[in-house]
C-alpha cells in the first residue's frame, strides 16, 4: 500500500525546508524525505552567509555585475536578475521564521566581504549561518499540520508514467510526468511506495565522489542520479568548486575555513612566509574562488608543500572571538590560536555549479519533477559560484518552484495512482560486501586524481574507463542483492561522477571552474554542456 500526498521533497535543507513550507501553508499535504535526521545537509555546514542586498549603499545592479563576472561568461543573465532581485524580500521572510542575523553595536545588520563581492553585502549568523536558517525551518515543519518527516529514507528512484509502461503496467493517462518514488526505510529495510502529484528534489551535492571534500557523508548525488536515470537533462556538470581554505588534515572531510575570514583581512603565503595572491589576480585574496583555489594549487605543486597558510595573525583578536566562534574554537582544539599562529589550509571539493537543469520556476523537463538548491542548474551560477549566492538561490527558488507546483496541481487535475511495489532481489551475501568499500575508496580517488582542480584530456579519460569499470560491478550487484543505502549511494556516484566526466570532456575550452591543459584558452562560442540520461531506471516493481 503506497503512502499518498500532493507533494514529495526529497531532502532537508534550506532548499527542501523552505519549499515544503510555502507549500504546506497553501494547504497541501506534504511529505519530506530525508536520509537521515533532518538536521543534516548541506545548509547546515554553511558558514559563511547569504548574499543579498540590503544595504544603502549597494544595489541589484552590482550584485548581478558582481555575479556575471564570477560566472566567467556562461551565467543566464535574466536568472542572475531574477533571483537576485528577489534577494532582499527573502532575507524579510527568513527573518519572520525566526533567523536573527548578526547585528552591529547600533543595531543596523552586520554585512561581509567575501571574494568577488564588490560590496558588503554577505548577512550572517556569526559563522553558523546555515545552522541558524537550518534550524528555524525545522522549527516550521515541526509545528506544521500539513507536513509529515520520514527520516531515515533514502529515495530510490523516480516512478514515472513512461517506466511504468515499459515494465507492462497500465496507465490512464497520455504522455509522460512523475507519479511518486520508492523510498528505502533503513531501519527497517524495506522499501516503501510514495506517490505524489509533484516531486521535489532538494538534496544538494556530490562533494562525497571527491577524496577531501567540506561536504558533509550525505552528498552523493542522490537526486541528480534519480533524475538522469528518469531521462531529465542534467546540465554543466564540470564545474566542481574547490573551496580553497579547507584546514589541512589527513581526515577525508576538511572543516571549511569561511571564506569571510578573508573578507575580514586575512592572508594566505606559502610556506616560505609569502603572500603570494597578488601574482595571481589584482584583487589579491579576495578575488573568486576558482581562481584562489588554482592559486594555492600551483604554490603546492611548485614547492611539494601539503598546504599553504592562511595568515589571521593580525586580525583583532575580538573580532576573531565575535564574527568567527565556530573557527575560533574548531582551530584552539587544534592547537592554533588564531590570534599568534597560522592556519594550515587546502582547496576541498565543495560546491557543484551545473545539476538538474530547471527554467526559474523550478520546472525540469519532466511534468511535475521540480528541483532546487544545489541539486539543480537554474544559470545562476554558471562556470563559478559567487560566495554566498547559494543560500540566496535556494530560499529563492523555493519560494518560486512552491507557486508553480500549485499551479501545476490545480491544472493537471490528475488524482494519485496506486503504484505497483518494489521487488527485491536476493538477500545480499556478506562475503560480498568488500566491492561495495573497494569501489567506494576507487570513485573518490579517481576523481580526485584525474577530475581535479587542473585537468587534461588523457586523465579524463583515464577516469572514463574506470569508472566504465566501476558501474559494471555494481549494476551487476544492484539487480542480483538486495539494496541498502550503502549499495544505493555508491550507484548514485558512480552515476554521477560519470556525468561530471562526460561533461569535462565535452567542454574544449577553460572557463571558471574548469581548467584544462589542453584547452588553456576560451572559445568564443559560450556553450553548456548536457548529458541525458541513457541508464538502467533501476525500478523493481
Amino acid at each position: 500500500m503506497s503512502k499518498s500526498y500532493d507533494v514529495i521533497v526529497v531532502g532537508s535543507g534550506i532548499a527542501g525546508l523552505s519549499f515544503a513550507l510555502k507549500v504546506a501553508e497553501a494547504g497541501k499535504r506534504v511529505a519530506i524525505i530525508t536520509k537521515k535526521n533532518s538536521a543534516e545537509s548541506n545548509t547546515n555546514y554553511a558558514q559563511g552567509g547569504i548574499a543579498a542586498v540590503t544595504s544603502q549603499t549597494d544595489d541589484v545592479a552590482m550584485h548581478v555585475a558582481d555575479t556575471l563576472d564570477a560566472g566567467d561568461g556562461l551565467c543566464d543573465e535574466q536568472a542572475v536578475r531574477e533571483i537576485l532581485k528577489d534577494g532582499a524580500a527573502s532575507i524579510e521572510e527568513l527573518a519572520r521564521r525566526g533567523v536573527a542575523f548578526t547585528q552591529l553595536d547600533d543595531g543596523s545588520v552586520s554585512l561581509g566581504k567575501e571574494g568577488g563581492h564588490s560590496q558588503r553585502r554577505i548577512l550572517h549568523v556569526k559563522d553558523v549561518t546555515g545552522k541558524a536558517i537550518e534550524d528555524a525551518l525545522l522549527h516550521g515543519i515541526a509545528t506544521s499540520p500539513n507536513i509529515e518527516t520520514f527520516e531515515h529514507h533514502f529515495a530510490v528512484e523516480l516512478i514515472t508514467a513512461e517506466k511504468l509502461r515499459k515494465l507492462g503496467h497500465r496507465v490512464p493517462f497520455e504522455g509522460n510526468r512523475v507519479l511518486g518514488l520508492y523510498a528505502l526505510n533503513t531501519h527497517s529495510e524495506a522499501v516503501e511506495t510514495f506517490t505524489a502529484r509533484s516531486v521535489l528534489l532538494a538534496t544538494g551535492g556530490i562533494g562525497q565522489v571527491y577524496q577531501y571534500t567540506t561536504n558533509p557523508f550525505i552528498a552523493t548525488g542522490d537526486g541528480i542520479a534519480m533524475a538522469c536515470r528518469a531521462g531529465v537533462e542534467v546540465r554543466n556538470m564540470e564545474f566542481i568548486q574547490f573551496h580553497p581554505t579547507a584546514f589541512y588534515s589527513t581526515d577525508s572531510n576538511r572543516f571549511l575555513i569561511s571564506e569571510a575570514v578573508r573578507g575580514e583581512g586575512a592572508i594566505l603565503r606559502n610556506l616560505k612566509g609569502e603572500a603570494f595572491m597578488e601574482r595571481y589576480d589584482a584583487r589579491k585574496d579576495l578575488a573568486p574562488r576558482d581562481i584562489v583555489a588554482r592559486a594555492i594549487d600551483s604554490e603546492m605543486k611548485q614547492s611539494g608543500a601539503r598546504h599553504v597558510w592562511l595568515d589571521t595573525r593580525h586580525i583583532p583578536l575580538k573580532k576573531l572571538h565575535a564574527h568567527f566562534p565556530n573557527i575560533y574554537n574548531y582551530c584552539a582544539k587544534k592547537g592554533i590560536a588564531l590570534e599568534k599562529d597560522m592556519i594550515p589550509v587546502v582547496p576541498a571539493a565543495h560546491y557543484l555549479c551545473g545539476g538538474v537543469k530547471t527554467n526559474l520556476n523550478g520546472e525540469t523537463s519532466l511534468p511535475g519533477l521540480y528541483a532546487c538548491g544545489e541539486v539543480a542548474c537554474t544559470g545562476l551560477h554558471g562556470a563559478n559560484r559567487l560566495a554566498s549566492n547559494s543560500l540566496l538561490e535556494a530560499v529563492v527558488m523555493a519560494n518560486r518552484g512552491a507557486g508553480a507546483v500549485a499551479d501545476y496541481i490545480a491544472s493537471s487535475r490528475l488524482e494519485p495512482l496506486e503504484l505497483p511495489n518494489w521487488v527485491d532481489g536476493d538477500v545480499h551475501d556478506s562475503d560480498e560486501r568488500v566491492v561495495l568499500l573497494h569501489n567506494w575508496d576507487e570513485v573518490k580517488r579517481t576523481m580526485w586524481d584525474y577530475v581535479g582542480i587542473v585537468r587534461s584530456t588523457k586523465r579524463l579519460q583515464r577516469a572514463r574507463t574506470r569508472l566504465q569499470n566501476l558501474n559494471r560491478e555494481i549494476t551487476d550487484y544492484y539487480w542480483n542483492f538486495k539494496v541498502d543505502e550503502s549499495l544505493l549511494e555508491l550507484r548514485n556516484m558512480i552515476l554521477v561522477a560519470s556525468l561530471v566526466v562526460d561533461c569535462a570532456l565535452q567542454r574544449k575550452e577553460s572557463r571558471g571552474l574548469h581548467c584544462t591543459l589542453d584547452y588553456p584558452q576560451k572559445q568564443a562560442k559560450i556553450t553548456n554542456t548536457s548529458v541525458c540520461a541513457d541508464h538502467e531506471d533501476g525500478c523493481r516493481p
